[in-house]
């Protein structure tokens, strides 16, 4: 038949067949063929229902085609889905994995079949598809890219047999919502960065998106994001950007590029969760924003019991796709401690969340859940430390009848945390907090430096020891303590320049105190703390009428102010809470 005369036609083409085909029939024959018939049915009930044609099939492989890509993505996307459930019955060496590829070519059709390099294209991409997975070509993924709400790993251009210019190659990442930069993706620049790039490895976590249809699951892929940064943040020759930055990116579409330059970091990870019964599934991909690189990406299909080995096993990971190295100690430091009872673990994470709010009625309700929660598993440290944190926030928020008492309580709390797990940062932190809030600075600032040799990373336990710090009256120190506290929480609550701002304020550098507690204002502009500092500040520059409009804006937030109440709970050391007292009250507060 001469060239001219051929059929020709542009179609897509989706080639599959079996990963260790071989070993497998080596192995058990009967039992091979057994499975593969079930399988094959399966794909030839798919492809039919997604309007595709089955062109051919011989041993273990598949050839179709479809007239869409988006049907033919679609198709490929189910049929490992289910095959995937159906190999979880069977064991693990006995399992018959698919590998898949499509092309969107040009192809020959001559006696029912299809030929030609479009074919041939499909087959070559299918062998570069890992088990249970998908490869799609460039020409492919044009068509798609827009259209479908699964994501796309660029792989490269890969040389492939018997053709003659490299091949655009695409990973199909089947979960949907998650995405990852494809081709031609945007990378970040060093003189973009808002900070000056750390020497060691940096790491932004941005919050794993909730999968889940009930959106009260929010706090279980919030908290998995938590314990992952605190893995993270363990380990000393990485700098991990705390969450209170990285959670300012919830439910907003940004890209690796945007996140990179905002913190100052190369590297981001990002995923999702979908909790379901006694089932999870996370995705997770680790990108290098310089390149745009692609450093690892995996799913995993787990029992909701196995979710701290998981953990475990993401942030190590992420450790070695960063190439860093661990000594013995560290590693026993970042693998995961706490709870083998899942349901402690889920109560903790729910009042985690409601603590977190920082108001009275989430306080009491975190105290409860984690009341429970103890009853479940009396050995689990972290239980002790929110409980601790509820007895403080309690005197913070002046509903305790004895604030002593609370405080006592929340030290015995936090020293039965410590005695569980003495590699616990945060609760050395929490320690140090109470005895500063009983003025006993010495241990205060031991404990919090002990925090921060535990964990290096931990932009709280930095802001903690500036607070205590700040408290004995050694604000100059602070403002060190603080401004690490910054650079690795780059988008930080009002609380940070809060406490900046009282070191500013104490060291004498009062307009720089001023313009900090307005930053604060920016944060959160109904926190009556800003103006108080900002009043204090405006006195001792002798500007009594700026200090008395911040008195009466202190008033406006909260009118029951009491100068004598707020004196009570000042734990700084006594000659500067005096001197807070008479100053406030030059300011008209009483």
């Amino acid at each position: 038949m001469a060239p001219e005369n051929l059929k020709r036609k542009l179609t897509t083409i989706l080639s599959a067949d079996v990963q260790g085909y071989s070993r497998l029939m080596g192995e058990d024959e009967e039992g091979t063929i057994r499975i593969l018939k079930a399988y094959m049915e399966v794909i030839k009930g798919f492809i039919q229902q997604h309007r595709g044609r089955l062109v051919a099939t011989g041993g273990d492989s598949v050839l179709a085609e479809f007239a869409s890509v988006v049907d033919a993505v679609r198709c490929a996307v189910v049929i490992q889905e289910e095959l995937k459930e159906r190999n979880r019955k069977v064991p693990g060496d006995q399992r018959m994995e698919f590998r898949i590829g499509i092309n969107l070519g040009d192809v020959v059709e001559e006696d029912n079949t299809i030929l030609g390099d479009g074919v041939n294209i499909a087959a070559r991409v299918q062998s570069l598809a890992e088990a249970g997975g998908i490869c799609i070509t460039g020409t492919a993924y044009d068509q798609v890219k827009n259209k479908l709400a699964f994501g796309y790993e660029y792989v490269g251009e890969q040389t492939v047999k018997n053709i003659k210019e490299p091949v655009r190659i695409y990973r199909v990442l089947m979960e949907p919502g998650v995405q990852m930069p494809a081709g031609g993706v945007e990378v970040a620049s060093k003189e973009k960065m808002a900070f000056p790039l750390p020497e060691k490895p940096s790491i932004a976590v941005l919050p794993f998106i909730n999968m889940s249809k009930d959106p009260e699951q929010e706090y279980f892929s919030d908290g998995m994001t938590k314990e992952i940064i605190t893995a993270l943040s363990k380990v000393p020759n990485l700098f991990v950007i705390a969450r209170n930055s990285t959670f300012t990116y919830k439910g907003k579409p940004v890209k690796a590029k945007q996140v990179s330059e905002e913190l100052g970091v190369r590297f981001v990870l990002e995923g999702s969760v979908q909790k379901s019964g006694n089932r999870v599934r996370i995705t997770a991909q680790l990108i290098d924003a310089l390149s745009g690189h692609h450093l690892w990406a995996e799913r995993y299909d787990r029992d909701l019991k196995d979710i701290f080995a998981l953990q475990d096993e993401i942030t190590m990971k992420v450790i070695t796709a960063l190439q860093v190295e661990l000594t013995a100690g560290e590693m026993a430091g970042v693998i995961a401690k706490g709870t083998k009872n899942i349901d402690a673990f889920i109560k903790y994470l729910r009042a985690f969340e409601l603590s977190n709010r920082l108001t009275k009625d989430g306080n009491a309700q975190a105290r409860k859940i984690l009341e429970e929660a103890v009853v479940l598993d009396p050995e689990y440290p972290r239980l002790y430390m929110g409980l601790a944190f509820a007895n403080i926030y309690d005197v913070w928020h002046s509903t305790t009848e004895s604030p002593d008492q609370s405080l006592d309580q929340a030290f015995e709390l936090a020293q039965k945390a410590i005695s569980l797990d003495d590699s616990n940062a945060a609760a050395y932190s929490l320690l140090g907090t109470i005895y500063a809030m009983k003025r006993q600075y010495d241990q205060a600032i031991a404990k919090g430096k002990r925090a921060i040799s535990l964990d290096p990373n931990s932009a709280d336990n930095f802001m903690q020891l500036g607070w205590i710090l700040n408290w004995a009256g050694r604000a100059e120190e602070a403002i060190l303590y603080i401004q690490n506290a910054i650079r690795l929480n780059p988008l930080p609550p009002s609380s940070y320049f809060v406490n900046l701002a009282v070191a500013y304020r104490d060291s004498g550098q009062y307009e720089k105190a001023i313009e900090v507690s307005k930053r604060a204002l920016q944060r959160e502009p109904n926190s009556q703390f800003p103006y108080i500092h900002m009043a204090i500040s405006y006195i001792r520059l002798g500007r009594e009428e700026e200090a008395r409009a911040a008195a009466a804006d202190i008033l406006r937030i909260i009118p029951e102010f009491s100068l004598e109440r707020y004196a009570k709970i000042l734990p700084f050391s006594q000659p500067v809470a005096d001197r807070v007292v008479e100053d406030l009250r030059k300011a008209g507060l009483k």
